[in-house]
């Protein structure tokens, strides 16, 4: 008898032994799930406002579509305008990114779970102006019939470039840093612009064609709020906003 032998029962349930205790180790070491705000609707309060500019009215910058036939055809000309200042006969001025700049430090706040979408359609990007929580879905369509290539050129987040086919399925991506701005460029059609400003938190807004904004649910407490233009700058300011509160905020910019 080999009394080196060990049977085989006691063999299977010392391994299951220690496949127990390697599981209960790697259990104890997991982070903990995060401690997201969670934000009282009834004392919440809402920042509503407006961005006007003002000077002489810029003229467009003209762009030549004539490297691609398709792009020529989907706008039924060569030459299309591109308002960089987009400006309305009131002063209104449209894609500003407005956010919450200071005074959320140490909370965090859920993803949201809904993607944010640009779209390729007519050889331009869709909306201009984006704003997207670190973690929230960024979603990239094609709606053209040719090829496009959309390339975030993030100095924070990683960097990537991918060209997307007529018919090929949405890209999804996802950042993980706030970032203001990340620049956005087609490689293929080098008109084609877009912009993306990154937060960890859900209290951003962009401007409409009307110039105002709108920002709800933010917790009682002093803040500082900065709006952002790609052609003029940016600007901040301090508020305050009470329990249950609205308050309006303004910026103006000026041009030449």
């Amino acid at each position: 008898m080999n009394i080196f032998r060990i049977p085989l029962a006691v063999t299977l349930a010392f391994l299951a032994g220690c496949s127990g205790d390697a599981k209960k180790d790697t259990q104890s070491k997991a982070e903990p799930a995060p401690a997201y705000v969670k934000v009282d609707p009834a004392t919440s309060g809402i920042l509503n406002g407006k961005v006007q500019y003002s000077g002489k009215k810029p003229e467009p910058r003209i762009v030549d579509l004539d490297q691609d036939p398709i792009c020529v055809r989907a706008h039924g000309k060569r030459a299309v305008p591109v308002h960089e200042i987009s400006v309305d006969k009131t002063g209104a001025l449209a894609n500003v990114f407005v956010y919450i700049k200071g005074g959320l430090q140490g909370k965090r706040f859920q993803p949201a779970s809904d993607a944010v979408t640009i779209d390729q359609k007519g050889c331009w990007f869709h909306p201009r102006v984006i704003g997207i929580q670190t973690g929230q879905t960024l979603r990239v369509t094609n709606s053209d019939p040719l090829t496009h290539n959309i390339h975030p050129m993030a100095q924070l987040n990683r960097e990537w470039n991918q060209s997307q086919a007529e018919g090929d399925a949405p890209l999804q991506r996802r950042f993980v840093r706030p970032e203001i701005m990340v620049p956005v460029k087609c490689n293929i059609h080098g008109w084609m612009r877009s912009f993306i400003g990154v937060v960890d938190h859900p209290y951003f807004a962009v401007t409409g064609s009307d110039g105002s904004f709108s920002i709800a649910n933010v917790p009682p407490g002093s803040y500082t709020i900065a709006a952002w233009h790609e052609k003029l700058g940016a600007q901040e300011q301090a508020v305050m906003i009470s329990p249950s509160g609205a308050i309006t905020a303004s910026f103006q910019f000026r041009g030449e």
